[in-house]
């Protein structure tokens, strides 16, 4: 179970990176992320809140592999990094006041969670 929770994790992963280089690239998602603060593309800070979350999510997907022993060999604490990470992302999309974003990211960041904790208490 936990080399399948572990790449369906980093799966998910590649699809919330392609999310966010589709709004660093101007794609009108605004309303999906960061608070729905911007009903279309985000501007220039809203893009490089975006960049900075594409390496967290890539480390986030290879510590939950390598948790699993499926690729690299990186020290325990790093997939705990990435479950707490995971667990405030999950905090912030229930909570977030766009419900677009809510009805969106809540349900994809618990399905998340729930990969993540299984790679890490299994």
């Amino acid at each position: 179970m936990i080399p399948g929770a572990a790449i369906l994790y980093a799966v998910i992963c590649t699809g919330v990176i392609a999310f966010q280089f589709c709004l660093i690239a101007g794609a009108p998602w605004g309303r999906l992320t960061q608070g729905g603060q911007h009903a279309g593309a985000l501007p220039a800070s809203g893009r490089v809140i975006a960049a900075i979350s594409v390496p967290l999510l890539v480390f986030m997907a290879a510590s939950s592999l390598s948790a699993a022993d499926i690729w690299l060999h990186w020290p325990r604490w790093t997939s705990w990094t990435a479950l707490g990470i995971q667990s405030l992302s999950t905090l912030l999309n229930w909570i977030t006041p766009s419900r677009p974003e809510r009805l969106l990211w809540a349900p994809v960041t618990s399905v998340m969670l729930a990969l993540v904790l299984l790679v890490n208490f299994a």
